[in-house]
């Protein structure tokens, strides 16, 4: 990985917000190999953190979960060509059940506090996909899996050591599900900027912007070496974290923004979203709006 200086530093102060998963170690990994500005500052967090954070204006920009756009869109923009999506299987966003999903109706669901985006997901896919409607619980899946539970959310790297668990015979990948059901990809996270820091410093949102871009197409060019330094957080072995993190996309290409409408349009229509979300707001790297 090359180690760039950068010959223009703005002095402005960014607080950027990097979702603290496995998920995200092809960016961040890359990130911590190149040389910024000491006045942009990276916060490490699980996403329902960065998602407070940013709506209370202790973040000016970073990934936070696709809901977090929806419910709030007059505070942001998104940044173009950033996400953290799937086409298909996701690995690390599962749905794991002692019975058939088909069957939970009226069941105990624990899920987890850590994601906005994934426990909306789950019940848009439990009550329109499969016609069930749970008792949903939301909590810390470490700590509070009981024998009640007959179906948990996990996400993450709580996900990735949970695969396998015999205990949940059905272990359901969310973005599979998604997929089988729309056609499309699905977006968990989109990279969304403050309205008041695009309107105040916009040089310094198109660098950073800039930055995450080339981070992101550095760390799929690096994978295989990212992989042996980011493994050891579950475990996994590295061969098994390759696999999982070429099926993890970081872009936000026209399908992947029309899955981003539909998510939205569910959302909006059981009153969990703003209508303000639709047309989306993307700001490309030179800090126009598409």
């Amino acid at each position: 990985m090359v180690n760039e200086k950068k010959d223009r530093q703005p002095s402005a102060m960014a607080r950027i917000g990097m979702v603290n998963y496995i998920n995200t170690a092809p960016i961040y990994e890359s990130w911590k190999n190149r040389d910024h500005p000491a006045a942009w500052h990276l916060i490490e967090a699980p996403p329902s953190t960065l998602n407070r954070m940013l709506a209370a204006g202790e973040l000016d920009l970073g990934f936070v979960s696709s809901h977090e756009y929806c419910r709030r869109p007059e505070l942001y923009r998104i940044m173009a060509d950033l996400s953290i999506s799937a086409n298909g299987s996701v690995g690390s966003v599962f749905l794991f059940s002692r019975i058939d999903p088909g069957q939970l109706d009226g069941c105990a669901v624990l899920l987890s506090r850590q994601s906005q985006t994934s426990v909306f997901l789950v019940q848009i896919l439990l009550e329109e996909f499969y016609g069930v409607r749970p008792q949903y619980n939301i909590g810390d899946v470490d700590r509070e899996i009981t024998e009640k539970t007959q179906a948990l959310l996990a996400i993450g790297d709580q996900a990735l050591r949970l695969v396998g668990d015999p205990r949940f015979p059905y272990q359901l990948d969310l973005g599979a599900i998604w997929r089988r059901h729309t056609g499309l990809p699905f977006v968990f996270a989109v990279c969304a900027v403050r309205e008041d820091f695009c309107q105040r410093e916009p040089e310094a949102l198109a660098l950073i912007h800039q930055e995450f871009v080339r981070c992101a197409r550095e760390g799929r060019q690096n994978l295989e070496a990212i992989c042996q330094v980011a493994a050891p957080r579950i475990p996994m072995h590295p061969d098994e974290c390759y696999v999982y993190l070429r099926a993890i996309e970081y872009d936000l290409g026209p399908e992947k923004q029309l899955a981003l409408e539909r998510f939205f349009n569910y959302l909006i229509a059981r009153g969990e979203g703003s209508a303000q979300a639709l047309p989306l707001k993307i700001v490309c790297q030179n800090g126009q709006l598409i």
